[in-house]
């Protein structure tokens, strides 16, 4: 692999923000491209460039995967992901010598980190009056701002600002290549209270000569005053005992009415709490009802990681993610952090066998009768992407005896195309069929390798056709994870529902 080192690049968005590039697969051009960058995106102050191939997602190798597999690695990723990549030439060379990319040793070794990889750390320091103790120190002509005469037990010390450590953001604003009157001007104008982005000397020398972006998705959060709580609930017999609501002065989800003596008092929940994410995924973004949806899935046990008026403001003047709270928190025995992803254990793609996809490539028709209660599944999507998916399919019900399985892409109902439907486009071809349903459907993994071969899904590959076919299609996106029924009303008891 000499001549032919990838790059590890990590990169964190916030709600509502992208990448800023484009994955792409083009006609005469082998691998994952990355595309169309934003001018002074994520991705272009990161390193990527124009024609470089992404190799690994968050450790998975990918360049022998199709386009969709790889978009919905990079999705499942949440708010970071990590990408091996390499430059185009490089790329192109080794697959003429046919290198193998996926061969473990070929793992970078300029981005080789440790099974602990030092981080930068965020410091929140509030001036007392005798200030934040410490003063800032640079070489003329040299890029950097440094941490000099720290006071033994001054503001900065006990917020685990340390002597020498490098300055990286001053509130969530780059400050690497700002002069130091330009430094010293961004923290007077921070007022009494100010969050450093800071890097010590040893994690310095670490990453000096690796191809990876510090920024805050890399630190660590373990010098924080303030902290976000974990809440583990497991439903009593009047439901966990909260109301979620989006109040009008307040943004986001906000936890109100707390019961006294229920599951969410004695799991620590409090009044005006912010909810930042359910059983792990981050629910920024989310409509009230994708929320309680997303709660619901999780049955009689919910765990919400929540923040304070206090701690909300602390994250947010560091332009950081609470997230960053849970991914440290979580036990060793947990997936690893998708933050750390840079030193995960190559995972290699195992393709399905050649004879075992030809037996599976074919879709199911699934004719069912309604039963009193309902159907038995729920139908979801995903936000900013075409495509509805069957979802908790109730043992021994109507679905689960037709044939349907959960994560199934549902691509006709009662002959009707919905590929590129929305959801309630969706909902409202099921609820008006009356007693009878039938809906055309695919596993994932034939759906994919399908769309990949450019095979149109229909019941003509099952050597018939749909007995109620209709010569209309939708064509709104979808949402995120919206169920099957009319939006929840804030009550206290939140029952499961199916269709």
């Amino acid at each position: 692999m000499a001549g032919f080192k990838q790059r590890v690049i990590s990169m964190t968005k916030r709600p509502g923000q992208t990448f800023g590039f484009f994955l792409r697969v083009e006609h005469g051009e082998e691998g994952h491209l990355i595309r169309c960058l934003d001018m002074g995106g994520q991705a272009e102050l990161a390193g990527m460039k124009d024609g470089d191939r992404i190799l690994r997602v968050n450790g998975t190798f990918v360049d022998e995967m199709s386009h969709l597999q790889v978009v919905d690695l990079v999705k499942q990723s949440r708010a970071t992901v990590a990408f091996h990549i390499m430059d185009a030439t490089s790329y192109n060379q080794a697959k003429a010598d046919r290198v193998d990319l996926s061969d473990p040793s070929a793992r970078p070794v300029a981005n080789g980190l440790a099974e602990r990889t030092p981080k930068p750390k965020l410091c929140f320091l509030v001036k007392s009056s005798s200030g934040f103790g410490f003063s800032l120190r640079s070489v003329r002509g040299e890029q950097g701002v440094y941490m000099t005469q720290v006071t033994p037990g001054g503001v900065a010390e006990k917020a685990g600002v340390q002597l020498n450590d490098r300055l990286l953001e001053v509130n969530g604003e780059n400050a690497e290549a700002a002069t130091h009157d330009q430094v010293v001007g961004m923290i007077k104008s921070a007022g009494s209270s100010i969050m450093f982005l800071l890097i010590g000397e040893e994690t310095d020398r670490f990453y000096q000569n690796k191809y990876i972006k510090l920024g805050v998705g890399l630190a660590t959060v373990k010098y924080l005053p303030h902290k976000p709580r974990i809440a583990d609930m497991t439903r009593g017999s009047d439901g966990f005992g909260y109301l979620l609501r989006e109040e009008p002065k307040m943004s986001g989800h906000i936890i109100v009415d707390i019961d006294h003596g229920s599951p969410a008092e004695r799991a620590g929940l409090k009044e005006k709490d912010r909810l930042v994410a359910v059983d792990g995924q981050e629910v920024d973004g989310y409509t009230h009802e994708q929320v309680v949806d997303r709660i619901r899935l999780g049955g009689n046990k919910c765990c919400l990681l929540v923040v304070d008026e206090d701690t909300d403001k602390m994250y947010k003047m560091g332009g950081a993610s609470p997230m960053l709270f849970w991914e440290e928190m979580k036990d060793s025995s947990d997936p690893p952090s998708y933050k750390d992803a840079v030193h995960f254990p190559l995972v290699e793609h195992q393709n399905t066998p050649v004879n075992k996809r030809k037996e599976e490539l074919k879709p199911k028709l699934c004719k069912m009768k309604k039963a009193s209660a309902g159907y038995g599944f729920h139908l979801n999507g995903i936000q900013g992407v075409h495509g509805q998916y069957i979802k908790e399919v109730v043992e021994g019900g109507v679905a689960d005896k037709a044939g349907l399985e959960d994560d199934d892409v549902v691509v006709e109902v009662n002959g009707v195309n919905v590929e590129k439907s929305n959801h309630e486009d969706a909902v409202a071809l099921i609820r008006s069929s009356g007693d009878s349903l039938e809906l055309l459907v695919a596993t994932k993994s034939v759906y994919d390798q399908l769309k990949d071969k450019g095979v149109a899904i229909t019941a003509s590959l099952l050597g018939q056709t749909s007995s109620t076919q209709v010569h209309t299609t939708a064509t709104v996106e979808g949402r995120h994870e919206d169920a099957v029924r009319p939006p929840a009303s804030p009550t206290r008891e939140r029952v499961r529902g199916v269709v």
